[in-house]
């Protein structure tokens, strides 16, 4: 969830511009206001206005004078979210070289969240922790939050939008037994196609799945360029316990760890895997907390040359304690504008 903006709020001062971010659900720190601008446009794709939207739906935009927005979370040992986190605390660095943080957000509000569940047959003997898993989920979620739900089977399938509640998600989603191949790809896919006429700027994916795919139309590649041009944190709760005959898995199951990760890596998000499926509900809990939990750090480049080329970004964080660790969570680069 990288963003980058273009000629942002030329003409606001800087009341105006923390009215901006807020009403974007961010509660904001804002230590400057210099050189944040918004220009109408227009995403051709998409169909999307990215006319005073910084809004996960829309591309990133294109920058004269770039303002690096990364959104990051940040974990104990315990993939606890720890949120007492200040702009000291924090070191970033592009290709090496340290920045000054010039802007420090802590997100608080609605979100847009998308859920894609995995209804196929290798889901038989999973099933109902993945129910226990999104009780979890919707036990720490915000009240106003907007959801859109999608299940993976030999096709994907929207059951829930933004008008339905999450009692009708749920009875639709029991009422879907687990059955057929796994369309993955394709159901992220749609996913991501419900997010763009979300109502809040803050949106997300949350996959439960083994991770095989085995029918679909859209490629890895494809879903991952998809998730990245989308700006949408990923997440994902692996399901990847051991049958009692693992040898007998397809490769799609068995490979299923290793693209997950890929998929959510791009987006900033993470897999947490579930070795033991007891685990799903727990985790769960854990993601829906740490949606709500994410820090926005701003910079701008000392390197301001625009060569389309890719700029990585490495974070670091102090550790709570010289034995506390934190892991942090954040996309690690961006490709630079062109003239």
């Amino acid at each position: 969830m990288f963003i980058r903006t273009h000629r942002m709020l030329r003409a606001l001062a800087l009341s105006q511009v923390f009215a901006f971010i807020v009403s974007c659900g961010w509660v904001a720190w804002a230590q400057s206001a210099d050189d944040v601008h918004v220009v109408p446009g227009h995403d051709s794709r998409h169909g999307l206005s990215t006319t005073a939207d910084i809004g996960l739906a829309a591309r990133p935009l294109r920058a004269d004078v770039d303002l690096v927005l990364v959104p990051v979370t940040a974990a104990d040992p315990l993939n606890q979210p720890v949120l007492n986190l200040h702009p000291q605390d924090f070191t970033l660095y592009e290709d090496g070289l340290q920045q000054q943080i010039r802007y420090f957000l802590h997100e608080d509000g609605p979100i847009s969240v998308a859920l894609v569940l995995d209804c196929s047959a290798s889901m038989k003997n999973k099933i109902e922790y993945e129910y226990q898993a999104l009780h979890e989920f919707f036990s720490n979620a915000n009240a106003d939050d907007e959801y859109f739900a999608v299940i993976v089977s030999n096709k994907p399938r929207l059951i829930a939008g933004s008008a339905d509640s999450l009692g009708t998600l749920q009875d639709r989603l029991a009422s879907s037994p687990p059955k057929g191949r796994t369309a993955l790809f394709d159901a992220i896919y749609l996913a991501i196609a419900q997010l763009r006429t979300a109502r809040y700027h803050r949106r997300a994916l949350l996959i439960i799945s083994d991770g095989g795919d085995n029918a679909s139309r859209y490629t890895r590649s494809e879903i991952q360029k998809v998730i990245a041009e989308a700006d949408v944190l990923t997440y994902a709760i692996g399901i990847f316990d051991e049958e009692p005959i693992p040898l007998l898995k397809s490769i799609e199951e068995r490979m299923g760890r290793n693209w997950l990760s890929e998929l959510t890596d791009a987006s900033g998000g993470r897999t947490i895997a579930a070795d033991d499926r007891r685990r799903i509900p727990e985790i769960a809990g854990i993601i829906s907390r740490e949606l709500r939990s994410q820090y926005l750090l701003g910079y701008r480049p000392t390197n301001s040359t625009h060569d389309g080329k890719w700029r990585r970004i490495t974070l670091k964080v102090a550790p709570l304690s010289p034995s506390v660790k934190l892991q942090l969570h954040y996309r690690e680069g961006y490709r630079a504008a062109t003239e």
